[in-house]
């Protein structure tokens, strides 16, 4: 199938994309790396008046600490993040993330910003931003705003973004030295979807975990804190039995979708051995 006819603009400034938003509205699509868009558009799932490219506007690219945050413009390909050595210091969740997106192809094309901006609840970046405490920087004409990762991602493909903004950029605190992050997935086959994920941090002190951070994704219809098993797990020394005693809360705190393939009580229990195996890693 091919796509339906569209206008097409390569902007060549912010004012001028907020400008066309202005004019076409809901007829107007935003590419970036295009790895959802241009399959959506093909299959005629989407069907906009008018696709304008944001490609060329430097001002939405880049990696870099700025006033004491990791901030990741919207156009850095996920194979930028994978291959960041600033990524790899400050926010090791997304370069251990990062190879689990699809494959190098797509990772050489796909941007971060489009990822969080679609909101795909099977997505690895939602997930870490949230586990992170990230900052969504959005935006419009009337100048930026920034909202919290937690009140960004609102539904299946649902986010904060009003009509007119677009996602600029996503700022992240330094991981401190006693920090710990650990990303693990489980899917049928490497690039596929994942059937449940992880995106874990917390930081050590001693054999005790604090200011833990546990997202779920692929389970729900956007990543899903476990915030039941993360106050179990910091109520004291991180034993065996605390360990079986927070895998017991989370069977009990999750409630996952199921699929066409995996049941709910499957998820749950693979939610479940994620845990078990993310736990001594972050005690690591």
């Amino acid at each position: 199938m091919k796509s339906a006819a569209f206008d097409y603009v390569r902007a060549g400034t912010l004012p001028q994309v907020f400008e066309l938003l202005a004019r076409h509205g809901d007829g107007a699509r935003l590419l970036a790396g295009g790895q959802t868009l241009l399959a959506t558009l093909a299959m005629r799932l989407s069907q906009p008046s008018m696709l304008i490219d944001i490609n060329g506007l430097e001002a939405l690219r880049g990696i870099e600490l700025r006033e004491g945050r990791l901030r990741i413009g919207a156009l850095v390909r996920h194979a930028e993040i994978e291959e960041s050595p600033l990524v790899a210091r400050h926010a090791p969740l997304l370069a251990q993330a990062a190879p689990h997106i699809a494959h190098r192809a797509i990772r050489n094309l796909g941007t971060f910003g489009g990822a969080l901006a679609y909101a795909d609840p099977a997505a690895e970046w939602p997930a870490c931003v949230l586990a992170l405490g990230g900052t969504l920087v959005l935006q419009g004409a009337a100048g930026e705003r920034r909202v919290a990762a937690a009140d960004f991602f609102q539904g299946l493909y649902t986010t904060a973004l009003r009509e007119g903004e677009l996602l600029a950029a996503c700022e992240l605190p330094p991981a401190e030295a006693d920090e710990r992050q650990d990303f693990s997935e489980l899917a049928r086959r490497h690039g596929d979807y994942a059937v449940a994920g992880l995106a874990a941090r917390a930081r050590r002190r001693g054999d005790t975990l604090h200011e833990v951070r546990l997202v779920f994704l692929s389970l729900g219809d956007r990543p899903l804190r476990a915030p039941a098993t993360e106050a179990a797990l910091q109520a004291g020394p991180l034993s065996a039995a605390r360990i079986d005693a927070a895998g017991t809360v989370l069977r009990a705190e999750l409630a996952p979708y199921a699929d066409l393939t995996h049941s709910a009580a499957t998820k749950t229990q693979l939610a479940a051995t994620l845990l078990e195996r993310a736990l001594p890693r972050l005690m690591a």
